[in-house]
């Protein structure tokens, strides 16, 4: 595999790594979260059932999109269809939650350290996945034909 090749594969693994402790948050108490909160200068947390749901669920999906990035990384090539789409994911959510947190009023350190580098994420895993190479599908190598039986 080329040098872009293992860079991908880098980035594909930190990028996992990196959204898999998500999943503690689907789990902790909503005074905990709270405490966060305020510890990261945004104010109480405000208090209702879809504040929860929505930070239980997308916690949820953040540590589920990690896991996928982890298994795109054990055989890009075998994976490369997968790669592109998370690589064209995270480059449209890196644009959209760029537009939600300017909007909101969030934070510059929020903002650059979501939208930016989700939107950098996403390009890169896209670039890096082109310059890999084309590979095939790998279907006919993992498969050996069918033999008549004798």
């Amino acid at each position: 595999m080329i040098k872009s090749g293992k860079l991908l594969r880098l980035v594909m693994v930190l990028v996992g790594l990196s959204e898999l402790p998500a999943l503690g948050a689907v789990f902790l108490p909503i005074a905990t979260m709270d405490a966060i909160h305020r510890w990261l200068g945004l104010g109480p947390l405000p208090a209702g059932p879809i504040v929860e749901y929505l930070a239980r669920s997308l916690s949820l999906f953040y540590a589920m999109q990690g896991g996928l990035f982890l298994l795109a990384a054990t055989d890009l090539r075998r994976y490369s269809g997968l790669v592109y789409y998370l690589g064209g994911s995270m480059l449209l959510l890196g644009v959209v939650v760029l537009g939600i947190d300017l909007s909101a009023g969030l934070p510059a350190w929020w903002t650059w350290g979501e939208g930016c580098v989700t939107l950098a994420t996403g390009l890169a895993v896209l670039a890096l996945n082109r310059l890999a190479g084309p590979r095939s599908s790998g279907m006919a190598e993992q498969r050996p034909p069918c033999q008549a039986a004798k």
